[in-house]
């Protein structure tokens, strides 16, 4: 992908735009990068959320999610469908900003900063092997760890004690935590406290992409939407449920209400 170019401490100028419950600020992935890389030179820490339809839907159904997403210290919407939505009802977001983007963008601008990030979730061997790829591709890039927890490991007290002694004593400026919702979100709550200098990103998929274990969608599926159905493909057994009978019927009925929102 192209390099993202990017100012320290880039303002959140955009405002804040309210869909499904939910409060998106306004930045481009080039505005969110500056203002995380900004931050990490002041020692500022904090979290990114990056919902899409499937998360928005979740959040809109319990109230304790919503309040969850809503902790983050930026929320971006990755997934055009949002993109679209906030077009319609006159309050726009720039463009997507995606996790499985950020991963790259962030990485380089870390890079040239001298910035370190360590990598949190996936199968065994995978966040090992998305930091020797991003290493590869942002040379002077400081990867300080790489940790995959082993599965249930969010509901023992000590597993989860674990994984943040492991975070804290690799003392990282970004963690890129890749869990699925709402796992991700809840342990990077409780990582936050212990780890008050670092800035952490919710990224899904975003491990095995960098990895290279996982196909990406190509670049003009992800700018038309279609990324979505790039997935599917390539997952259809585990993700036809979640796309075809719970997503696509939310996404259907919140492009309409943003269109009847605008109009009224």
């Amino acid at each position: 992908m192209a390099p993202v170019r990017t100012e320290p401490g880039a303002a959140r100028s955009g405002g804040r735009t309210r869909l499904a419950g939910l409060d998106f600020d306004g930045l481009t992935e080039a505005q969110t990068v500056g203002h995380i890389i900004g931050a990490s030179l002041r020692d500022e820490g904090g979290w990114v959320a990056t919902p899409n339809v499937d998360i928005c839907r979740q959040a809109r159904q319990d109230p304790s999610l919503r309040h969850l997403v809503g902790t983050a210290s930026l929320v971006v919407p990755d997934g055009m469908p949002l993109v679209w939505a906030a077009r319609l009802r006159g309050h726009p977001l720039p463009e997507r900003v995606a996790g499985g983007s950020l991963i790259f963008s962030l990485s380089e601008a870390a890079a040239r900063q001298g910035l370190s990030i360590y990598l949190l979730g996936g199968a065994p061997g995978v966040p090992q092997r998305a930091g020797e790829e991003l290493s590869r591709r942002y040379p002077g890039l400081r990867v300080v760890g790489a940790d995959s927890p082993s599965l249930g490991f969010d509901t023992d007290p000590a597993a989860i004690e674990g994984v943040r002694d492991r975070v804290a004593a690799a003392m990282p400026d970004i963690v890129y935590v890749g869990l699925g919702f709402p796992k991700q979100e809840r342990l990077i709550a409780s990582l936050v406290p212990s780890c008050p200098r670092a800035w952490f990103i919710g990224c899904g998929a975003a491990i095995p992409y960098a990895a290279k274990t996982l196909p990406r969608p190509p670049r003009w599926m992800r700018r038309t939407g279609l990324a979505w159905l790039f997935r599917l493909l390539s997952e259809p057994r585990r993700l036809f449920r979640r796309y075809l009978v719970q997503d696509l019927p939310f996404a259907l009925t919140l492009l309409a209400s943003a269109a009847a929102s605008r109009f009224r």
